[in-house]
């Protein structure tokens, strides 16, 4: 389902093929070589040396996964949360929704931009920033819901909740792929960093499928405000954390470093783009799953167990994302978009047909084999594909268009399963799932094309130099 620095962070390592390439560092030198400024030995900062950590662990610190792990709930609680408190405080269901859709907008039209800010000025300033109006958001939210204000205001500040989110998933995967391709070793970069991209969209997955379940145990246990303090709470310690973490300065500001940012037009690319579009159909995915699963299971006074049988999802998903980087490096990203977008769409057919909790829990089970390495794929090729500069922007443009589907999702299924019912609400996972399919595609045959271009390309500049070589007289 939801990337901080300073100066350009690395575009990839990878290509499409899933074969390792070398990118430059964000200060502009090649991945091997030694920062000139000295450094702690063991911070993110220090040079290459025989003593300097050759792990993605060591280098990035022990603290650093708990806090970024944990960091990433506060944003995987905010749609359910908000609508969860909406509706008991003001007892409209369709507020809920637009509450959740206009958070969904904020993240889509702000996130990007606090990316763009986190590649110019670093990430630290834009999270201490972000994470203080955030967690003042939420708390206003449990005021505002419960006080005589018009619905308006409640809409107001939940622009202002999504505005502010932090992008801990996108921001964290820009320092990793930093550190990967300054720190390690060479040869190891091409393997890490796919285990890297699998950790981080299982953590990413986690954070979703148990975001809500959160919400609901303390929504149900203490009350509909407690949620909102909580994620509060979450926002003020470890997002402050991870933004006061040593990998902060891993990626330095661009204004910082001589290299010049990529231009912004490329962020427009097809390439990206594409992409970008995946993103927002796992975030129809998400939204669409979880909404219909919980009419359907209303029906027969099941409601309650929604968040269990939605987390069957996360275990699959977890376990394969976190496996991906023993995939053959012949699956190429473009195929493994393909397969697994195909293994969603086939779960969510079954989804739409099951018949009783059994088929549900199946359907859940196939999904988590398909969603987990999608999501995967998509960051890598977001890593790969990120202008010079601009990786964070890619990355919580990614991050952005999944919360921007989440929030739309939800809003459309509960109307639709309220309007028409839970028998049309069940095919709109099937429609999102078509989404992501229809960008795999795409994508495998745009990427099949440049390759071949290129191919083309390379034989001609071929075939001009062993003409010139035969006969070097006629091309004086």
């Amino acid at each position: 389902m939801s990337a901080q620095h300073s100066t350009p962070a690395p575009s990839s390592s990878r290509t499409d093929s899933g074969a390792p390439r070398t990118a430059p560092s964000a200060s502009g030198t090649p991945p091997s070589a030694p920062r000139t400024a000295p450094s702690a030995p063991n911070s993110p900062d220090a040079p290459h040396s025989p003593r300097s950590p050759i792990t993605l662990r060591r280098a990035a610190g022990a603290a650093y996964f708990p806090i970024a792990f944990i960091a990433r709930f506060p944003f995987a609680m905010m749609v359910v949360g908000t609508m969860t408190l909406v509706v008991a405080a003001r007892g409209s269901i369709a507020l809920g929704g637009w509450n959740a859709a206009v958070l969904g907008l904020g993240s889509a039209l702000v996130g990007p931009l606090l990316g763009f800010f986190a590649d110019r000025f670093g990430q630290r300033p834009v999270l201490l920033l972000a994470g203080t109006l955030n967690s003042l958001g939420l708390l206003a939210l449990a005021a505002v819901a419960y006080s005589s204000l018009p619905d308006t205001a409640v809409l107001a500040v939940g622009f202002l909740i999504g505005a502010t989110s932090p992008q801990i998933g996108p921001f964290s995967r820009t320092r990793l792929v930093h550190l990967i391709l300054t720190r390690l070793p060479e040869p190891r970069r091409a393997k890490t960093l796919n285990a890297t991209m699998g950790y981080e969209s299982a953590a990413d997955e986690t954070a979703f499928v148990f975001g809500p379940l959160v919400v609901g145990l303390l929504a149900t246990t203490m009350t509909p405000v407690a949620p909102m303090i909580g994620a509060a709470v979450l926002t003020l310690i470890f997002v402050t954390a991870f933004a006061l973490h040593p990998t902060a300065r891993a990626t330095p500001a661009s204004t910082d470093s001589p290299t010049r940012q990529a231009p912004a037009h490329e962020l427009r690319s097809l390439r990206i783009l594409i992409v970008v579009a995946g993103a927002l159909g796992v975030g129809l995915f998400f939204g669409t799953v979880l909404t219909s699963l919980t009419a359907v299971l209303a029906q027969s006074g099941r409601a309650d167990s929604a968040g269990l049988i939605y987390g069957v999802m996360g275990i699959g998903s977890t376990i394969l994302a976190l496996s991906i980087g023993l995939f053959p490096e012949v699956f190429s990203l473009r195929a493994r978009w393909v397969v697994f977008s195909a293994l969603m769409l086939a779960s969510m057919l079954g989804f739409a047909r099951a018949d009783g909790v059994g088929g549900l829990v199946a359907a859940m089970a196939v999904a988590g084999l398909g969603i987990g390495p999608t999501i995967v794929t998509l960051y890598s090729l977001a890593a790969e594909r990120a202008p010079q500069g601009r990786s964070a922007t890619v990355m919580t443009m990614l991050g952005s268009a999944t919360i921007v589907g989440q929030s739309a999702a939800s809003a459309l299924t509960g109307a639709i399963a309220e309007s028409a019912g839970t028998q049309v609400a069940v095919w709109l996972p099937v429609m999102a799932s078509v989404v992501v399919v229809v960008c795999a595609v795409l994508n495998a045959l745009g990427t099949t094309r440049l390759v071949e271009q290129a191919a083309r390309r390379e034989h001609a500049a071929a075939q001009q130099a062993q003409a010139l070589a035969q006969k070097p007289a006629d091309r004086l």
